[in-house]
């Protein structure tokens, strides 16, 4: 299968030796490196490779303005910090081969098909997941979009040009959505309702994505000197980030959510100074949104700091007769994520939009541990393609 040698390719790129895990990053070298491959591939299977405003990559078989809308499948290439090898590639890799699969056996589609790639999906390096979709959707203000800040300070604006990517075109695009008439992304699962699923089910269905958000507190306190304060004399708000973190894991349970506090600046950064200033952002997720709201709200009071909403996304249940359709089709068992993803976003948008989740017996995602059986991965391909040609 061709799954393999493309598989293959890609896994030295980006990859940290120390961890090995993957730094794939929006604009830097390494996602130009993982464009660069797959409009090779996708032009060796004689595809249109198209950008849209965002930078996010089509790949066309068809005419997508004559003869559309299609039928796009896909995903992302980039990662979170030392994150594993299959949260995104999986389904990128896994679309191309199906393709290969299809065409193997004679068939061509009865209307345009795509294969998508959506930059700057997990949001590691400016901060807003699912960018790119959220761009050409309106559901992310061009303006807000550009002035966003790596922790250097390079602005998305920078990175893309400096990637060969205008930055002025940065804006919603309804000419590239107007062409997606159904869209399918595949994606490893990120926990272990397949793993622990009586039937052993290789492959299943989303059923809806739970209500998430990033937030940003900003904690304020006064430098110092870590040998000679008092410590009745320091303003630290390094205890302040420890209650609000107490509170997150508190609420958390309480709510029947989920909170993770996972990124910190503190300044000036040194062993021996007490801080002047800490910035941490607050992940919050769960199956209602009262209840991740409420979370943030409790993480907020006992931080003494307004939480500063960066992101949200709304529960976004998937296409319910598409999603039927495709558990009836695989025979596959229908399940929620927490985790968002662009499909949610071009759902959220009013495109008829699913996702298939393919077995991690590992339930572990974003680390080096993700990891999806090679036997699995072929499966995938195998009910990707199967959704193709059912819906092409």
């Amino acid at each position: 299968m061709t799954f393999d040698a493309m598989w293959a390719d890609l896994q030295p790129v980006g990859r940290d030796r120390r961890s090995g895990g993957y730094r794939r990053f929006a604009w830097t070298a390494e996602d130009g490196a993982l464009r660069e491959w797959f409009t090779g591939e996708a032009a060796g299977r004689g595809l249109d490779v198209v950008p849209d405003r965002a930078g996010n990559l089509w790949a066309w078989w068809g005419d997508p303005d004559a003869d559309g809308p299609g039928l796009v499948v896909g995903s992302h290439l980039d990662s979170v910090p030392d994150g594993g090898a299959f949260d995104g590639p999986l389904g990128v890799v896994s679309a191309l081969a199906a393709l290969d699969v299809l065409r193997a056996r004679g068939w061509t589609p009865s209307r345009p098909l795509g294969i998508a790639v959506f930059s700057d999906e997990e949001g590691a390096r400016f901060g807003v997941a699912c960018a790119g979709s959220r761009i050409i959707t309106g559901a992310l203000d061009p303006d807000r979009a550009r002035s966003l800040t790596d922790a250097d300070g390079t602005t998305v604006a920078e990175a893309m040009a400096a990637a060969g990517h205008d930055p002025v075109q940065v804006g919603p695009d309804q000419t590239t959505l107007a062409r997606v008439g159904t869209f399918v992304e595949l994606h490893v699962e990120q926990g272990r309702a397949l793993v622990d699923a009586p039937d052993e089910a290789a492959v299943g269905v989303a059923s809806a994505i739970w209500p998430h958000g990033r937030w940003r507190l900003d904690l304020r306190g006064r430098a110092d000197h870590a040998g000679t304060t008092r410590l009745e004399d320091r303003d630290d708000p390094m205890l302040h980030l420890a209650e609000a973190i107490t509170a997150a894991r508190r609420a958390a349970g309480e709510h029947d959510a989920l909170a993770t506090i996972g990124k910190l600046r503190v300044e000036p950064g040194g062993v021996n100074a007490i801080p002047s200033r800490i910035t941490a952002w607050l992940d919050a997720r769960g199956p209602v949104e009262a209840d991740v709201r409420a979370v943030v709200a409790a993480v907020g009071a006992a931080a003494g700091s307004e939480p500063v909403e960066e992101s949200w996304t709304g529960s976004t249940a998937f296409d319910a007769g598409l999603r039927d359709r495709l558990a009836a089709l695989l025979a596959a068992p229908v399940l929620p994520t927490g985790a968002g993803h662009d499909a949610g976003i071009l759902s959220a948008a009013g495109i008829p939009a699913a996702m298939l989740f393919v077995r991690n017996p590992t339930g572990v995602s974003h680390s080096p541990e993700e990891h999806a059986e090679p036997a699995d991965c072929h499966r995938g391909v195998e009910a990707l393609a199967r959704v193709v040609e059912e819906l092409g």
